[in-house]
């Protein structure tokens, strides 16, 4: 039996470029960019988009939205890093999901023609990048934010096993 779902059409996205990093093995990827400081990477442009790069370099940190290319099939509930009690997908930033969308805010450093050389990079060599938004502090913080369960996750131990990615974190919340 074959269910036409509302909005079902396809959405394609054309990469505009490939980030570039260290990071070849998403279990030793640091799991968020907060934790990957000193990890320094870039982000090819294609030089059909050269020109959006244009006042770019006059901003600190950059938000990358990027495919995760090497994502596993979508899963409900997923065991997120540090937890043992299974969450539900979207309240978690785990790669296996129904439309694989990465977002990381990272350290712009400099603009040299169309490489973005960045740092705080949390992102898999090779990976497609699908569009670079300027992080602008009085659009994107909020003051006063409530965390869900992140209250729970213990930042000491976070920062330690997060920053080096960890060999437990098979199928769990993690870099693209």
């Amino acid at each position: 039996m074959s269910v036409q779902m509302p909005g079902s059409d396809v959405i394609a996205y054309t990469p505009i470029g490939v980030i570039k990093s260290p990071h070849t093995d998403p279990e030793l990827t640091p799991i968020q960019s907060v934790y990957a400081r000193g990890c320094t990477g870039s982000a090819e442009v294609f030089p059909e988009y050269a020109g959006g790069l244009k006042d770019l370099e006059g901003f600190s940190h950059v938000i990358l939205i990027y495919h995760f290319h090497r994502s596993g099939p979508f899963k409900p509930l997923v065991k997120p890093f540090l937890q043992d009690a299974d969450r539900g997908l979207f309240s978690t930033r785990a790669p296996s999901r129904p439309n694989p969308i990465g977002l990381s805010v990272v350290r712009l450093v400099r603009v040299e023609g169309t490489t973005l050389h960045l740092d705080d990079l949390d992102v898999l060599d090779g990976t497609p990048l699908l569009d670079i938004k300027p992080y602008v502090a009085r659009f994107d913080r909020i003051n006063g934010t409530v965390d869900g369960w992140h209250r729970d996750v213990n930042e000491a131990s976070a920062r330690r096993i997060g920053r080096r990615g960890h060999p437990s974190r098979r199928g769990r919340e993690g870099a693209s």
